[in-house]
């Protein structure tokens, strides 16, 4: 049962209309890239070569719509190095199966090890794999190989020139990306008028540090404006959550109340128009009545204490934020923000200089209960498998098995099966699509380049509304450029829709055969986030002992690791969800509540960030020393009974802790509960991971009977009714 649940959500996902903003002018410019490389290969050569030139500038074209900060002509240019190296090597070694098989197991097996650097990285070096096997069928020499692998270069070449030349949005993600942050801030403020402990999803700020990290030739062209505004959206979080929160902020009812409401919804009316700015790179417009608000008479302030102090350090911040949306986002008018001590501009390796970190990164992967190279396995057996299998079917055109499977496999459950659902749904309905236009038409290779075009331009508008409608369009034009070398429908339609089934099951069982399941390592994840939570409260701790900028730097350091350890259990978390795998070591039930108390231990250290002194301000506080010692210790020593599976014990964290209550001298009230909130959500953690063998039994068996009975809901119409009616 929890396999036919877990098939229906991939029918679904794989089926689903992803709502985006569609982007016609990259996909025409991407198209125009298309008929620049097959108009003159038809004209001056031959339709095989117009082939070539295509499969190069489509491929290179749809590289650079995946989400990377990189420029996109140099992803352009990438991509057609490698779909030509690789298909000049794949011909080398064609012809013979014991020469060629071992040359595409070995490839693939690199490009499923390319998922270590990313998932650009791993999509387009699963293209290249895709590039070895239609072309070793080809050329019919080595200098004729040679010479489509230089076309299928020049295609890369030509879709990065368009690039140079008719530039569309340019910074236009980096913008994007700051914008999102800024306006992710906003409605925080917004949803904290009404929830003073609203959580806060940090994963717009990690979006904007990544697009913020650039290459050296990027940072001499950067707009101004997309220098400083992230660090100020990472400054104002932490003011306004003190301001909302009623015991270390704002009072819970009374004119303090009222007055915190109005600086939260001016402050979210100033970050909208200074996203708007950054995003358009024109002024703004801020309601008066916001300007108005920000205002803080001396005398008849009603906010008094750390409320007062996070109201003033919030204008100050807001000040900052003004000047953004007013001069809105052209080069040279916007100002620099000035960046803390001891913090650096983020900068991206260059191509050359990213080498040495693949090599690390691969063989942090080389493992075998790594994901990566469990995808990797993967990857090459069925590659190899699909090929010999359909080499022995009577079909013509056998790689497309091979390369159906190498394209939707990933290296998580959930995704490779719902694309390989929309692969054979798009591949039905592009084939079938095509096959009327070509019927219609009759040969002419002239109007099947331009359809091949047409349908290009088509696959990439779609691209990011779900791989279903994109593929359909992919199918077509693939229809449409065997076509153009005279190869006749019925040669090629009912082969590509048998070749594509063979392809998707082949890759949907190997999954079941070799999984990578997230499920078994939920705990390890958990425990992750809960030392890295740790880390980041001990050193928010240690700059109220001693505020220096290398407190500073360590409690910024600690965070972004914190951020990551808690984008790495959701990642897990979700995919984990959607395994048709039982539940080990953690039940559904148990893991939201570990999170939810993670998230309440992380949101306290938040708090007491907000108020920390100024660096080399001459405070100092022995005490929150050895607390935060205690805690750092004592995180670090759960996370490691979390992943044996033993219960957590705060002994250390509650002695240290009454000894700081018991020594002389008052900490301050941002301190104090920030302190309780910590240990309230430590003792929640471990309330919810802590259990007896039995009752380990009974959750799972509780966990199992819960997902049949929903199963069944769904089956007879007998689930639970909507509320409201």
């Amino acid at each position: 049962m929890m396999w036919l649940r877990s098939f229906g959500e991939v029918v679904r996902s794989g089926l689903t209309i992803e709502e985006t903003r569609l982007e016609p002018l990259l996909a025409l410019r991407t198209a125009a890239g298309m008929a620049l490389v097959i108009g003159p290969a038809l004209w001056l050569a031959s339709p095989a070569y117009a082939a070539s030139a295509a499969l190069g500038a489509y491929s290179a074209g749809g590289a650079t719509f995946q989400r990377t900060w990189r420029p996109r002509k140099v992803i352009a240019i990438g991509a057609g190095a490698g779909l030509a190296f690789s298909t000049f090597v794949g011909y080398l070694a064609a012809g013979r199966l014991v020469t060629f098989l071992p040359l595409l197991a070995v490839w693939t097996f690199a490009a499923g090890m390319a998922w270590a650097v990313g998932s650009t990285a791993g999509i387009v070096a699963a293209t290249t794999v895709g590039s070895m096997l239609v072309t070793v069928t080809l050329p019919s020499s080595v200098g004729r190989a040679l010479e489509h692998a230089v076309i299928i270069a020049l295609g890369g070449v030509a879709q990065a020139v368009l690039i140079f030349l008719f530039p569309i949005r340019r910074w236009g993600r980096h913008r994007d990306a700051l914008a999102d942050a800024l306006a992710a801030v906003a409605d925080y403020a917004r949803r904290l008028r009404n929830d003073p402990t609203a959580p806060f999803d940090p994963e717009p700020l990690m979006t904007a540090r990544e697009a913020a990290a650039v290459t050296p030739s990027q940072a001499r062209t950067r707009p101004a404006a997309l220098h400083g505004p992230r660090g100020l959206a990472e400054r104002i979080r932490p003011v306004v959550a003190a301001l909302a929160d009623p015991d270390v902020g704002a009072p819970a009812e009374g004119p303090g109340r009222d007055r915190a409401r109005e600086l939260l919804a001016a402050a979210a009316d100033v970050l909208d128009a200074a996203a708007r700015s950054i995003r358009r790179g024109t002024p703004a417009e801020v309601p008066a009545r916001s300007t108005d608000v920000l205002r803080i008479d001396e005398e008849a302030e009603v906010l008094e204490g750390p409320a007062r102090h996070a109201a003033e350090r919030l204008v100050e911040l807001l000040g900052e934020a003004l000047e953004i949306a007013r001069c809105g986002g052209a080069r040279g008018k916007t100002p620099e923000q000035p960046r803390p001590t001891g913090a650096q501009l983020l900068v991206r390796p260059t191509m050359f200089r990213l080498i040495p970190i693949v090599v690390r990164s691969v063989r942090r992967e080389l493992r075998p209960d790594s994901p990566v190279f469990r995808h990797a396995v993967r990857l090459a057996a069925v590659a190899t498998a699909g090929y010999l299998i359909a080499s022995r079917l009577p079909l013509g055109h056998g790689y497309w098995a091979p390369i159906a499977s190498v394209m939707v496999m990933r290296p998580d459950f959930h995704r490779t099966y719902a694309r390989a659902v929309a692969r054979l749904a798009g591949t039905l309905v592009g084939v079938a699509l095509a096959t009327g236009v070509v019927r219609a038409l009759g040969p002419d290779a002239h109007a099947f380049g331009v359809l091949a075009v047409a349908s290009a331009g088509l696959s990439y508008m779609l691209i990011r509304t779900g791989y279903a409608y994109s593929q359909c369009f992919t199918a077509a034009y693939v229809v449409f450029l065997l076509g153009m070398g005279g190869q006749a429908w019925e040669q090629t339609v009912p082969d590509r829709v048998v070749l594509t089934m063979l392809g998707g099951a082949l890759a949907m069982v190997a999954y079941m055969v070799f999984p990578a399941w997230e499920t078994p390592r939920l705990p390890d994840r958990l425990a992750d986030w809960l030392a890295a939570n740790g880390r980041y409260a001990a050193a928010v701790l240690r700059n109220y002992a001693e505020p220096t900028p290398e407190h500073q730097a360590d409690m910024r350091g600690a965070l972004l690791a914190s951020r990551e350890a808690r984008a790495a259990w959701q990642g897990a978390y979700d995919r984990a969800k959607q395994e048709p795998v039982r539940p080990r070591g953690l039940t559904s039930r148990e893991a939201d509540e570990a999170q939810e108390a993670l998230k309440g231990f992380g949101r306290a250290a938040m708090l007491m960030e907000s108020h920390v002194p100024q660096a080399d301000s001459g405070r100092f506080n022995p005490g929150a020393e050895r607390f935060a010692e205690a805690l750092e210790a004592g995180t670090a020593q759960a996370a490691v009974d979390v992943r044996e599976r033993r219960n957590p014990n705060w002994r250390r964290v509650e002695e240290a802790l009454d000894a700081w209550e018991g020594a002389t001298g008052d900490r301050s009230p941002v301190v104090r509960r920030g302190a309780e909130l910590q240990k309230r959500a430590l003792e929640d953690f471990a309330t919810a991971v802590s259990r007896t063998p039995l009752e380990r039994d009974v959750g799972s068996a509780r966990e199992e009977q819960r997902a049949r009975t929903a199963v069944a809901a769904r089956g007879d119409g007998s689930g639970p009714a909507h509320r409201g009616g």
